[in-house]
């Protein structure tokens, strides 16, 4: 008896490895539909480190797209790597993961190219694995210069078997540096994919991927005009998050221009004396019932803090089945430094923000979590969605700051959002290293809709390690 029990005892920590790694049987529909909330944690591994490039970018760079997607029970991570001896701004390359029973394993590391900036991942309903990569055209002892924008395509079930090189058509040829700007989306069921990339500060070239790999259309989408600067000009428009469903488009994204008043201007550098400092405090949405077609509709300014100097971070958007478009982001009321001078009597106040828009109206409008002065001490500047079968929508975001009895918050929570948008109970979800920043294996990167909830992100102890939490919501 005793040696059976001892038996056991020494295969049990293999099992609770095992089970970490294979995920819950499926949710049946009606469970999925009705069942409450409450969300479990069934893992959190460390997925990989990387050194500081000091280019101006990083692992969550692009944090618009994603760069986890879930496939069946395949869960894939792209990565950087730090060259080491190869000066910025191309100074990294991109590495690809998966998830085994072992825990997270490098599959590929890209052999020859260099790049400024992450990877986004997205996933096809068919098993191909697509990775967006932007490899530099400039010789190693150049700072910046031109780069080719490139698709690789991979087998989720076989990722290190060789990949097939994408090449998107443009319209002429589209002056692309390390500086991609870029969003990449994908419609899994239809198995197809969209990828935006900036030129400059005039406008967005787009490639549209048909199910069979190739190019089916492409064209440009111009930024809105800012006619009320001191200068008018177009608003670049940064860090998007998109979906394509079918061949329809929406697109949200911040304005991310040089300083466009000069009395900030030169206040700004009176502090920092830097004669650049960028704006992202519009936040702007557009969309196309039918992307083959060329033809966005106007623009949509969804929100804006412009008249205090303030900052607006796009989180993600969604469309769902009746045509309404959820958008999420997190904006700051100010600029703190400019407060005394320009605006003394305004709040410095911090939101995680929720809106509902249909055929580019807003239909409702509210903040999730809103602290600041005179208000509660929580902040949340990031956020999430994650679509769960049958439709239901949550928010997954991120609070810091404190609570009401002055404790220090470092915490992520998740919010179901019901029918009528109107947000529900708060629930904690109990990490053991919560994440500050993160993706997850959303829609729009082609993974299906789930109850499980994978996240891939960065902590406020360290931000140069990249981990890896999967949650089941109930």
């Amino acid at each position: 008896m005793k040696v059976q029990l001892l038996q056991t005892l020494r295969w049990w920590p293999c099992l609770i490895g095992l089970l970490s790694i294979v995920p819950p049987p499926p949710v049946s529909a009606a469970s999925a539909a009705s069942a409450p909330a409450q969300p479990v944690v069934e893992a959190e591994d460390e997925v990989y480190r990387f050194d500081p490039p000091n280019n101006g970018s990083g692992p969550l760079w692009c944090s618009g797209s994603t760069c986890l997607v879930r496939s069946g029970d395949a869960v894939l991570a792209s990565g950087v790597e730090t060259l080491k001896k190869v000066q910025p701004l191309n100074n990294v390359r991109w590495t690809l993961w998966k998830r085994e029973t072992s825990g997270w394993e490098l599959q590929l590391a890209d052999p020859t190219g260099r790049t400024r900036e992450p990877s986004p991942l997205a996933v096809l309903g068919d098993g191909r694995l697509l990775l967006s990569a932007n490899p530099t055209l400039t010789a190693p002892d150049k700072r910046n210069g031109p780069a080719r924008p490139e698709i690789l395509q991979f087998n989720v079930s076989h990722p290190k078997e060789p990949c097939k090189t994408l090449r998107p058509e443009w319209d002429g040829s589209p002056a692309f540096t390390e500086h991609s700007y870029r969003t990449f989306a994908a419609d899994g069921p239809g198995r197809a994919a969209i990828l935006f990339q900036n030129v400059g500060y005039t406008h967005a070239e787009w490639s549209l991927f048909s199910s069979d790999g190739h190019t089916c259309a492409h064209g440009r989408l111009v930024w809105p005009w800012g006619a009320e600067y001191d200068k008018p000009q177009p608003i670049r428009v940064c860090y998007p998050t998109a979906m394509l469903k079918g061949r329809a488009v929406h697109f949200c994204g911040v304005s991310d221009i040089i300083e466009p008043y000069a009395k900030w201007r030169d206040c700004k550098f009176k502090i920092t004396n830097q004669h650049w400092d960028y704006d992202f405090r519009r936040l702007f949405y557009t969309w196309s019932d039918d992307v083959a077609t060329g033809k966005f509709h106007d623009w949509v300014e969804i929100a804006s803090r412009d008249k205090t100097c303030g900052w607006i971070k796009p989180c993600d958007l969604w469309l769902d089945e009746a045509g309404t478009v959820h958008l999420l982001w997190a904006e700051r009321s100010l600029d703190a430094r400019l407060r005394k001078e320009f605006f003394p009597d305004a709040k410095l106040t911090y939101a995680l923000c929720y809106a509902r828009v249909r055929r580019g109206k807003v239909v409702s409008r509210q903040a999730i979590v809103e602290g600041g002065e005179e208000l509660s001490g929580e902040m949340c500047q990031w956020g999430r969605f994650q679509v769960a079968p049958g439709g239901r929508l949550f928010v997954v975001g991120y609070v810091n700051g404190r609570d009401a009895k002055g404790k220090a918050l470092d915490e992520n929570r998740v919010w179901e959002i019901s029918r009528d948008g109107s947000v529900g109970r708060t629930m904690r979800i109990p990490l053991k290293y919560p994440l500050t920043c993160y993706f997850t294996a959303t829609v729009r990167g082609g993974s299906a809709p789930s109850t499980t909830l994978d996240l891939l992100g960065t902590t406020a102890a360290a931000s140069n390690v990249l981990r890896y939490a999967r949650v089941r919501l109930w």
